[in-house]
């Protein structure tokens, strides 16, 4: 749901739609940002016998702006390239794969990684190999060997391509039946029973890219900022997917051949932009612009339409939320420009007046030492909507403030219904435990040892 088949054209491709973006300082690395893009949504493990990879006829870009214009000031290019070992085979993989470099791994996937900055390019890796994806027992019997093998460093940055478990967590099947929310079913205009949240992307995996760069990579001066309240210490963040503009079915190559210039097909900034805010009609358009456009789509975070629906279906709960006409400036904030300084108290990740969905990240606030998974509502700068975390509770996060939680930020005359500070999807990740270290995201589960509905990498 963060992007996961978010707009009818790009759930048509899902090689190149983008499912959730991050940024976030290094916890075990306070002096580098770790920033994650991924794609490929809704991954059985079971995937065989061709298995999820990414395309070698996309660019996949993680984007940085830190010149307050809602555009990029720094690009880093992602383009892979599959090989087939052996072409008499159907097999993905003709034995165990003991490491990376297995001749027994039948279709291997390479990268290379590119930086762009002011126009110029600079190739910062090339043959990049990827790990395979997580076949089973016999096929990948020491999976979190391969994948620790598919990190690499370059100078001082690293890089990691490939499968992982999502993290990501919404309950699917209850949200879009109607706006329900299962832990909060006696109060639906069509009542149900109390249920727990039910994780609709628990046992799938996802394709990440992953990167680890020092701060100064990214900052406005090239420096480690130290004051929050320098404007010149946030940067935004989205990434984006893109295709050529012409593909072609070659017949004597038996593959598809794209020409032309490359035109953006997939992007993502904030989670649940496009998903929740944007009207159906207008999604393919909004994942074709850059933030900078994104003033188009102000009004509906001024006034979303799940403000409007949540004193609907759920009749006498949001009395105060139903009767709130004004724009939303809080929302506004949150997701356009940035929260100003003297909005939440020692603190501000405003990137200037255009209007531009990007996730802000000030790269002066540290990791939390004791995270908190509802971010900055929950008193945590660390956390979404600065940056974003590979754990931070997105949905709730997002659904509070949608139902009025932070209006008073910006309206002190607003008083919240009760049921803001308590509405929430009831799920949490119930896939593979996170890393403690780059790349952070756990591992994939694996296909012979995931039961539909379970997960397990090994």
């Amino acid at each position: 749901m963060s992007s996961h088949r978010e707009a009818p054209e790009i759930s048509k491709d899902p090689v190149a739609d983008g499912t959730d973006t991050y940024a976030f300082v290094s916890p075990d690395k306070p002096g580098y940002v770790t920033l994650i893009a991924n794609f490929i949504p809704l991954q059985p493990p079971d995937g065989g016998p061709n298995f999820y990879e990414f395309g070698d006829d996309v660019a996949y870009d993680i984007k940085v702006a830190n010149g307050g214009k809602g555009k990029a000031d720094i690009v880093y290019r992602f383009q892979f390239q599959t090989r087939i070992r052996n072409p008499k085979t159907f097999l993905y993989n003709t034995g165990p794969i003991a490491s990376i470099n297995d001749p027994n791994w039948n279709r291997p996937q390479f990268y290379s990684v590119t930086r762009i900055e002011g126009g110029h390019s600079k190739v910062l890796g090339t043959n990049l190999t990827c790990p395979p994806v997580n076949v089973g027992k016999r096929s990948t019997p020491n999976y979190a060997t391969l994948a620790n093998q598919a990190v690499h460093t370059l100078g001082n940055r690293k890089v990691f391509a490939g499968q992982r478990a999502d993290a990501f967590h919404v309950d699917l099947g209850s949200i879009f039946d109607l706006g329900a929310l299962r832990p909060f079913n006696h109060l639906h205009l069509i009542s149900m029973p109390d249920t727990t949240g039910v994780n609709g992307l628990q046992a799938f995996n996802v394709h990440t890219i992953a990167l680890q760069v020092p701060i100064s990579d990214l900052s406005r001066k090239g420096d480690i900022p130290k004051n929050v309240m320098d404007p010149s210490s946030v940067i935004g963040v989205w990434a984006t997917a893109s295709r050529q503009k012409s593909r072609v079915w070659d017949a004597k190559r038996g593959c598809y051949v794209s020409h032309g210039p490359w035109e953006q097909v997939s992007r993502l900034g904030n989670p649940l932009f496009n998903e929740v805010l944007v009207p159906m009609a207008e999604k393919d358009r909004w994942n074709h612009l850059e933030p900078s456009a994104d003033s188009a789509f102000a009004k509906y975070v001024d006034k979303p339409e799940l403000q409007g629906l949540l004193p609907v279906l759920y009749p006498g709960v949001f009395p105060n939320l139903k009767a709130y006409t004004k724009p939303r400036a809080d929302l506004n904030a949150i997701l356009l420009t940035g929260i100003p300084s003297g909005v939440v108290p020692g603190f501000q990740n405003y990137t200037g007046p255009v209007e531009s969905d990007m996730l802000r990240l000030n790269l002066a606030v540290p990791p939390s030492k004791k995270p908190d998974n509802g971010g900055l509502v929950a008193g945590d700068a660390a956390g979404f909507p600065n940056g974003r975390r590979i754990d931070d509770d997105v949905v709730t996060i997002e659904l509070r403030a949608i139902a009025g939680a932070t209006i008073p930020l910006v309206d002190p005359s607003y008083t919240p219904d009760g049921a803001a500070s308590a509405i929430t999807d009831g799920t949490s990740n119930s896939n593979a435990a996170l890393l403690g270290s780059f790349p952070y995201l756990g591992l994939p589960g694996g296909g012979y040892q995931t039961v539909p509905g379970t997960t397990k990498a090994s």
